[in-house]
Order: structure tokens, then C-alpha cells, then sequence
């Protein structure tokens, strides 16, 4: 059933049964979205004015987005971008689409840099706080720290390196980086984890990381739209941890005495990750926070003495 020039309230209804026919669980809100970024205006405009009529080349265009949704493509990806913790990061299949979830790793992050720079009086003639988002993907992670840092007024005290073994991903990262006028904070890396070019300049106070970690048997498992995502930003070999593990010896060489490194992890892999740090990292501590479903979400790895 094509979607023609009509009503916004019938289009909506139209798109929202095509799009649970073909397994949408989110089919209402999918074409809503859909709609709004065709119109473009939020969803409260559609709710306003069901009445409204769409034009043939409006009506063309919003089919041929629910078309691609009811293949299974991510709205994210169809949109060309993904809200993620208040800031619009532009996304496509070359990248990750952020997670709600990774909120989570945002938040802690936030805390760290700000009990590390307001605990102790900092000397002026200090280095700034260097953040390393290793593995950056969209740069979603780093770039959602550097705006709420720079709203909460931390200035040049904070600085960054992102990081990505794709020269795809660093091109998307860098779109984001520079759209939210960040670029003067911000050097970025291409290489396979710590084995980068150009190599920080010093150790890092705070290593951000969402590697890979859905276990390869899990993979076929995931929900389609998820297909239309790098495999490579997701398998994270055999039981999800294979790309965590090479990580974790690198982090003495890589941190600063007193850093830390977060790491995103999946919601079953608590214990393993911190059998992974007592085996790469004798006298070494891992903390398990939750996300805000009560899933163990995040790692927080560091010397004990740290």
C-alpha cells in the first residue's frame, strides 16, 4: 500500500499499519519521526494539524522513508541523525547509532572530570585535563561530554582525543566534532586501539571506551536493524569481552597515575570483565555500574591506589 498525498492524521495512520505489518514494535512513533523530518517539524506539529495535506512531492518523499524503515533500516540512519543525551549527532551506516544506554557512560564521565578538577586547587601552569575517547564511532560519547563540560563553563581546562580504527568512522566524528564548534578541544587518532597515530602527547586522566562486545553467536540474533550496522563496531568475538581483553594491558602505559577508564559492557558481562582485570591487572580495581534499567552497563577500571 503506497502512502499518497493525503491528510497528515491518515498518512500517519497508514505508515504506522505498514510499519507493524513488517514488525515495527515502535510503528506509531516510527512514523510520526518520519513524517516530522519529512515536513520538517517535531511531532507536536503533526499532532496540531492532522488535517493538514500533504503535497505529492511530500507524500513521495515520506513514502519512500517508510518504505526503508519497512526493510528494516534504522530511522537513525534514514533521518541521518540520533538525538543522544540533548545534542544531535549525525550518523550513518559507516558509524554506530548511539544507545539511550550509553548515557550512562556519559554521565560517569561527567562526574569523574568534575570531582578530579574541582577536589583539589589545580595549579594554572597544569596541562589540561585530557579525555581519550578510544574507539569514538560517531564521536557521540566525546563530543556529548565536551558540550555539557563547556555549558557547565570548564572552558580550555578539559581537552580530547578521539580515536577510531576506521577512517569512515574518524569522517563522521569529525562532522560532529566541528558542527558543535568543538574542534579546537578536540585531536583525533586513527589507529587500532592504543596503537594510534598521532599518539597522545602524555598519559590520559580518563579513557572512555564502547568497544565491541556482543558475543559472535549473538550476532544473528540481533534485531534487523541492527544488520544495517558496522559488524565490526558490534562482535566483540566469542564471548563479547575478545577486544576489552587486548585493551586492558595497555592502560598502565596509557594512564595518568590517578586515571580511570570506563568502559561500556553488556548487561551480562559483569563478572567477567572484572575476572579480566584481576587476570591482565594485578592491583587494579573494577567497579560495575548499573544504567537506569538496573543492567550492569559500565566498568570503571583503576589502580587501587589510584
Amino acid at each position: 500500500m503506497e502512502i499518497r498525498a493525503q491528510r497528515v492524521g491518515d498518512s500517519l495512520a497508514a505508515a504506522s499499519e505498514r510499519l507493524q505489518r513488517s514488525g515495527s514494535e515502535t510503528a506509531r512513533l516510527d512514523a510520526e519521526v518520519l513524517l516530522a523530518y519529512v515536513l520538517g517539524i517535531d511531532r507536536s506539529g503533526l499532532a496540531a494539524h492532522p488535517e493538514a495535506v500533504l503535497s505529492t512531492a511530500q507524500s513521495d518523499d515520506f513514502e519512500g522513508c517508510v518504505r526503508r524503515r519497512a526493510s528494516g533500516e534504522p530511522v537513525a540512519y534514514i533521518r541521518g541523525m540520533k538525538e543522544f543525551y540533548g545534542a544531535a549527532m549525525t550518523v550513518d551506516p559507516r558509524v554506530l547509532i548511539p544507545r539511550p544506554e550509553t548515557e550512562t557512560l556519559v554521565e560517569l564521565a561527567l562526574a569523574r572530570v568534575s570531582a578530579d578538577l574541582t577536589s583539589a586547587p589545580r595549579d594554572p601552569a597544569a596541562a589540561p585535563y585530557l579525555v581519550w575517547d578510544l574507539g569514538t564511532g560517531s564521536g557521540a560519547i566525546a563530543v556529548a561530554v565536551a558540550v555539557e563540560l563547556r555549558r557547565r563553563r570548564y572552558g580550555d581546562a578539559v581537552r580530547y582525543v578521539a580515536s577510531d580504527v576506521s577512517s569512515d568512522a574518524r569522517d563522521v566524528a569529525t562532522v560532529n566534532i566541528v558542527s558543535h564548534g568543538l574542534a579546537d578541544l578536540f585531536t583525533f587518532s586513527l589507529g587500532d586501539l592504543t596503537d594510534v597515530e598521532p599518539a597522545p602527547d602524555r598519559p590520559v586522566d580518563l579513557l572512555l571506551a564502547n568497544l565491541p562486545y556482543v558475543p559472535s553467536p549473538a550476532m544473528p540474533t540481533l534485531p534487523i536493524a541492527a544488520s544495517f550496522e558496522p559488524a565490526v563496531a558490534l562482535d566483540g568475538g566469542p564471548d563479547g569481552l575478545t577486544v576489552i581483553r587486548r585493551l586492558l594491558p595497555e592502560l598502565p602505559r596509557v594512564l595518568a597515575p590517578t586515571g580511570a577508564c570506563l568502559l561500556e559492557i553488556g548487561g551480562d558481562q559483569g563478572p567477567g570483565v572484572q575476572t579480566a582485570v584481576e587476570d591482565a591487572l594485578p592491583g587494579w580495581g573494577c567497579t560495575i555500574h548499573s544504567d537506569l534499567s538496573g543492567s550492569p552497563r559500565v566498568a570503571l577500571v583503576e589502580r587501587d591506589d589510584g
